[in-house]
C-alpha cells in the first residue's frame, strides 16, 4: 500500500486523492494542493518567430526565456513577455535550470548556434526540443547532429520542423503552432482534429451542484 507522502509525491496538479489510513482501515478523501513554479519555455534566437512565440508561451503560462548572443536581437523592448539573455544558447542552457517540464526551441537557423545547443538539449529530461527549419535544412541539421555523437535515439526526440502542420504564414500563425504541439506532446495526445476522433460530452458541475459547461472527452 502506498504511504501519505508517495500519493502526496505522485499529484502532479491539486487534486482530490483518496487514501486508506493504515491506523483505522479507512478510506478518507484529502484535498491535496500542489505549489510549483511554472515551467520554463526557453527560446534560442532572437527573431520575429520568437516575439509571437514567447507571447503565447506566456499566455500559456510558461516562464519564458529568449537568450542570443546578438546584443542588438536581444533585447527587452522586442520581448516585452520574456525574460532576454544575451549569451551563446549553450553555454546558457548548461548554466541555467531546466526540469522535465522545460520545453526548448531553437530558431537561430545557424548551425554555430544550432549544433552545440542541440546536442546539449537532446541528453537532457526536458519536455520538449524543436528546431526551426525546412526539411532540407533538417536533413543538415541531423548530418552535423550525428557527427557531434548524438544518437539515434537521442535524435527520435528531435521536433523538427518544430510546430504542427495548420497551414501557418505569419509569425503569429507560425507560434501558434508551436505551441499547439508542445501542448500536444505535454499531454501525450497526436495533434488529430476533433473530427476524427470519437469524443463523448460531460457536463461539469460546480461544488454547490449548479451547472458549471461542458467539456469533451476523447474516447
Amino acid at each position: 500500500m502506498p504511504s501519505w507522502d508517495d500519493l502526496a509525491l505522485a499529484c502532479p496538479a491539486t487534486q482530490v486523492i483518496r487514501w486508506t489510513g493504515c491506523a483505522t482501515g479507512e478510506a478518507v478523501d484529502v484535498l491535496v494542493e500542489v505549489s510549483a513554479p511554472p515551467p520554463r519555455l526557453l527560446i534560442f534566437g532572437a527573431l520575429d518567430f520568437a516575439a509571437a512565440l514567447s507571447e503565447v508561451g506566456a499566455f500559456l503560462g510558461y516562464r519564458v526565456t529568449v537568450c542570443d548572443p546578438r546584443p542588438v536581437f536581444a533585447t527587452p523592448e522586442r520581448f516585452p513577455a520574456a525574460e532576454v539573455v544575451v549569451d551563446w544558447p549553450h553555454r546558457y542552457l548548461d548554466r541555467t535550470e531546466t526540469d522535465e517540464r522545460t520545453a526548448v526551441c531553437v530558431l537561430t537557423h545557424d548551425p554555430k548556434f544550432d549544433i552545440p545547443v542541440l546536442t546539449r538539449a537532446l541528453r537532457m529530461p526536458l519536455a520538449y526540443v524543436g528546431a526551426m527549419g525546412a526539411r532540407r535544412t533538417h536533413a543538415e541539421r541531423v548530418e552535423l547532429l550525428t557527427e557531434a555523437g548524438v544518437t539515434a535515439q537521442e535524435l527520435g526526440q528531435l521536433r523538427s520542423p518544430l510546430g504542427l502542420d495548420l497551414g501557418a504564414r505569419t509569425s503569429a500563425e507560425t507560434a501558434l503552432s508551436i505551441a499547439a504541439e508542445m501542448v500536444a506532446v505535454r499531454g501525450g495526445a497526436a495533434g488529430a482534429r476533433w473530427a476524427s476522433c470519437r469524443v463523448r460530452f460531460t457536463v461539469a458541475r460546480a461544488p454547490d451542484h449548479r451547472p458549471a459547461g461542458s467539456c469533451c472527452i476523447r474516447d
